[in-house]
């Protein structure tokens, strides 16, 4: 028998539990599991609300480093973590993010782990999974077809078509649709869309704790302004109560399982580089009132998901973790070091010493939250001793544990180390939780404290329209509000392509928006786009399904 290679391969070769039998183990009864299909499902709201009221288990934040092009697995390290805490007898949940399928057809694939660490069935988890993104998408869209039917009537809050600032949303790469013009049969005006992992009701359903809660959160969007330059709230267009219809079941959170058994919550997914990057509070609290432990993940680097985790989600939620893991490779931190992509097979021990600088920033910058860490150096087969012995080097220097994780290829078998480290820094109550900013800060000044305590830069140059209006939201009673930064993942400054521990550059924003259902501010920063653009050649191109149904190409 051929062993299987790929990880879709490897994930339909799975035996999977009947879901049912998944949600028993955390306790849930037969009746409050809503199946869609055999292997997935969604828990009932009665079973959320009384599991948000336990006892809370402890919560374990999986970040990683800068990410590049040679991969890092903090997915997949999640995932095996989480098998190994179930392996030694923990009773353990992860949490997810769901997919969007723009990087699934994009470059990044999909975001289900790989290889012996998988959340399962991956297929359907990384497409369509449970309805929830066409959901999110089809609320934004009916406020948005909302506010131009309003403005087709007659106006009577007299918006200002100019100053519009709800756009549509599309889940797929589409830089075509950035900029469109709506309305040749009334009204023309410029519009434009987002990916929906970017849309605001995204964020808030990942950050509403309840169906109430939802509905007030919509009701606070600031969708633009009348002429006289006063904001318009989505509630006063109306139509809250159908937005909250649309969304009623995908609020519900979605459980899986890992290849191994280990139950999963996948639910929410904004992207961490245009959004705050992380799952729901309802998954998140719901399996920390299910389970003795919780593991769960930041999107991209810790200076971007560990940061808005920690800043925002904990914030609001009311949570924190007991210990993190930063996910490293030694690919990862070879191109870090200055190597190309094309070199990265070849052994360069002094290149792995030189992108250290990236994982030594982002230990010391999850110090400054109080939150003990432990490095996961996930095993590609062309690493070496050698290069391994620097990271270890490196982390014995900054007085952090290390540990090699070969969950990959071995599943749990490979990570039963790490989850033992991160068993005995949990246990020793060593978390000292704190924010990095206070609530009362000026907006502009948060912004400079992100940038100049986390990503290393030396100053922060603010254009004067977004400025303004900054000065406009605080005097607004905007003022409490968290920063979410829109940054690129690639880097500590601006520039994708300036690699390492940058220091003294200056972070540039270009523009604000007013998230205020959401509950913050976002900053866009240099160049990211809130909808990305396929590549020159798009997953797209090589994914297909043959003749027995078997998806061939998604990863």
């Amino acid at each position: 028998m051929t062993t299987p290679k790929s990880d879709i391969e490897i994930a339909r070769a799975a035996r999977l539990k009947p879901i049912t039998e998944i949600a028993a183990s955390l306790g849930v009864p037969e009746d409050a599991v809503y199946r869609y299909g055999p292997t997935k499902a969604k828990l009932a709201p009665e079973v959320v609300a009384q599991a948000r009221q336990n006892k809370r288990g402890k919560m374990i934040l999986v970040t990683a480093i800068s990410p590049t092009p040679a991969g890092e697995g903090k997915t997949t390290t999640t995932v095996g973590l989480g098998d190994a805490l179930h392996r030694l007898g923990h009773k353990t949940a992860i949490c997810l993010r769901e997919p969007s399928l723009g990087p699934c057809f994009g470059s990044k694939g999909g975001a289900a782990g790989g290889g012996y660490a998988q959340v399962v069935p991956m297929e359907e988890i990384n497409l369509h999974f449970t309805g929830d993104f066409h959901a999110i998408g089809a609320a934004n869209n009916l406020l948005a077809a909302m506010i131009d039917n309003h403005v087709y009537w007659g106006n009577p809050l007299d918006i200002d078509t100019r100053r519009i600032t709800w756009k549509r949303a599309i889940d797929l790469n589409d830089r075509a649709l950035r900029h469109i013009v709506v309305g040749l049969d009334g009204p023309v005006r410029e519009d434009g869309f987002n990916i929906v992992v970017a849309s605001e009701i995204m964020a808030i359903f990942c950050l509403a704790t309840s169906l109430e809660d939802l509905k007030e959160r919509l009701g606070r969007i600031v969708i633009g302004e009348t002429r006289g330059r006063k904001p318009v709230t989505a509630a006063q267009i109306e139509g809250i109560g159908s937005l909250a219809v649309l969304l009623k079941d995908a609020l519900m959170p979605n459980l899986v399982q890992s290849m191994e058994g280990t139950p999963a919550f996948v639910h929410g997914g904004p992207f961490a580089n245009i959004a705050h990057g992380c799952n729901s509070v309802l998954a998140t609290t719901t399996a920390l009132g299910l389970a003795d432990y919780v593991v769960t993940e930041a999107g991209f680097g810790a200076d971007l998901g560990a940061e808005k985790f920690l800043d925002i989600k904990c914030r609001y939620a009311g949570i924190s973790p007991s210990a993190a893991v930063i996910v490293a490779t030694v690919r990862a931190l070879k191109m870090h070091g200055g190597v190309e992509k094309a070199a990265l097979g070849s052994e360069n021990v002094a290149a792995v010493r030189a992108g250290g600088a990236n994982l030594r920033r982002h230990v010391e910058n999850l110090r400054k939250f109080g939150i003990p860490a432990v490095v996961a150096l996930n095993h590609f087969t062309a690493d070496t001793p050698a290069e391994a012995q620097a990271v270890a080097d490196i982390c014995a220097e900054l007085g952090v544990p290390m540990h090699v994780c070969r969950h990959w290829a071995q599943g749990s078998a490979g990570a039963l180390p790490l989850a033992e480290e991160v068993v005995k820094i949990a246990e020793s109550a060593a978390a000292d939780y704190r924010r990095l900013y206070a609530d009362d800060l000026p907006l502009d000044q948060k912004i400079h404290t992100i940038a100049t305590q986390i990503y290393g830069a030396k100053d922060v140059a603010i254009e004067a329209s977004a400025m303004k209006r900054l000065t406009e939201w605080q005097g607004a009673g905007y003022g409490s509000l968290p920063i979410c930064m829109a940054k690129t993942q690639y880097s500590f400054s601006t520039d994708p392509n300036l690699r390492g521990a940058p220091s003294g550059h200056t972070v540039g924003v270009r523009e604000v928006r007013l998230s205020a259902g959401a509950g913050f501010v976002v900053a866009l920063c240099g160049e990211i786009m809130t909808m990305p653009g396929l590549p020159k050649r798009p997953a797209a191109e090589h994914i297909d399904i043959d003749s027995d149904g078997n998806i061939i190409g998604l990863s």
